[in-house]
């Protein structure tokens, strides 16, 4: 703000004192002086616009502007707080004067509106939300959810969402603080549902909801449990654990594909959506990983015995990982040096008849190798993949 000049003064006596009714007889205030303040208010909010405009576009400094409209944010909080409180200290049938307290409401949410248009990247948002600020964004967000519930009939993730938003508008406290963070984030979710065509059909491997949340980081613990049952329900169909490995990674895969934006999250106190979710992923490749090496040890068992020479069986590992997949993983270690031999026709000599996979009891290293050089797309991304669980896995360690 200027030096030795505070810009709202004016407005700063006005609320502070010349309408407080804890230090002001406001009942001595007639109908027209009543109207000379409110034609001076509009005049005081264009001058204070087109004042900070000046003051930015004169400094040089990035910092200083972040101070200067950190310092204008603050103000207009505590003079729309006083404000609401003004209005809660004066008569009801002090008519003049809860007229004036609305304009002056009016305007100060204007030059609010000002500073977050012009202004928002300066503008934090963890900063506490004005009551004032609030009541409009309940106001809005309610006229928006009525429409969506006519169209959510019977999705439970949908209707979920319309409890969620209802809660937050109704509620008369909330178990994190209320921010302008906060506020945008439920602004963002809901203008991402009323983009939402309700009448198409999801083909894909996640709705056009759950791609919503997911990119929104809607870390409720009700969703996140609607969406690991629906995943398992879809898993579960096939019969066959190798079936049902082939479509959880897939699953993952997608998963792991979709968008997501930085530093959102329903919930700021609980665990982001991407760690529970990538912790369920986790959890049934391991199980199904178990499962499928007992269904391939006793076929070991049962071909050693019927030739009767239980000696000569090579005790082999089972990797869940197809031969195209383990072949990119092992070049990419070779030609990092990781492990080192002649060349990568000796690694894959030495190390193919000592595995196996839930397809292959025998690895041709000649296919190994060949399969190195010619990666289809879909065994890239699982490679990848699978190296990324393992970094994570490390990370826990």
């Amino acid at each position: 703000m200027e030096k030795g000049k505070y810009p709202l003064e004016w407005l700063d006596l006005l609320v502070m004192v010349s309408l407080n009714p804890a230090k002001t007889d406001v009942s001595a205030i007639t109908q027209e002086q009543a109207e000379q303040i409110k034609s001076r208010l509009s005049e005081e909010t264009l001058r204070l616009q087109s004042l900070i405009k000046s003051q930015v576009f004169s400094i040089n400094k990035e910092d200083e502007i972040d101070l200067l409209i950190k310092q204008y944010h603050v103000s207009l909080i505590a003079l729309l707080d006083q404000t609401v409180r003004n209005k809660e200290l004066t008569a009801p049938e002090a008519k003049p004067m809860q007229e004036l307290n609305r304009a002056l409401l009016s305007n100060l949410d204007e030059l609010f509106s000002f500073l977050e248009t012009r202004f928002s990247k300066y503008i934090s948002l963890d900063e506490r939300l004005p009551v004032t600020y609030f009541d409009v964004t309940k106001r809005e967000l309610k006229i928006k959810i009525d429409r969506l519930q006519k169209c959510v009939l019977d999705n439970p993730v949908a209707k979920l969402l319309v409890n969620k938003m209802t809660n937050f508008i109704t509620s008369p406290s909330h178990p994190y603080d209320l921010t302008f963070r906060v506020v945008l984030y439920f602004r963002e979710l809901i203008n991402g549902l009323e983009k939402i065509d309700w009448t198409q059909n999801d083909n894909e491997e996640f709705s056009q909801l759950e791609h919503l949340l997911i990119y929104l980081n809607f870390n409720s613990k009700k969703f996140m449990n609607l969406l690991t049952d629906r995943l398992a329900t879809e898993v579960n169909r096939y019969e066959q654990p190798v079936e049902k490995m082939d479509k959880l990674l897939y699953f993952y895969k997608a998963f792991n594909q979709l968008h997501r934006k930085p530093n959102m999250k329903l919930n700021p106190k609980y665990r982001d959506l991407d760690t529970v979710i990538g912790n369920w992923f986790s959890q049934e490749i391991v199980y199904l990983e178990k499962k499928l090496r007992l269904v391939v040890l006793p076929l070991q068992g049962i071909a050693g015995s019927s030739n009767g020479i239980e000696q000569t069986l090579k005790q082999k590992i089972l990797c869940v990982l197809s031969t195209d997949q383990m072949a990119l993983i092992l070049r990419a270690t070779d030609d990092l040096r990781i492990i080192q031999a002649k060349s990568l026709n000796e690694v894959f000599k030495t190390i193919a008849p000592h595995l196996s996979t839930p397809y292959k009891e025998d690895i041709s290293h000649g296919a190994m190798r060949s399969k190195a050089y010619s990666p289809e797309e879909r065994d890239r991304q699982i490679a990848i993949e699978t190296l990324e669980r393992i970094i994570e896995k490390i990370k826990e360690y």
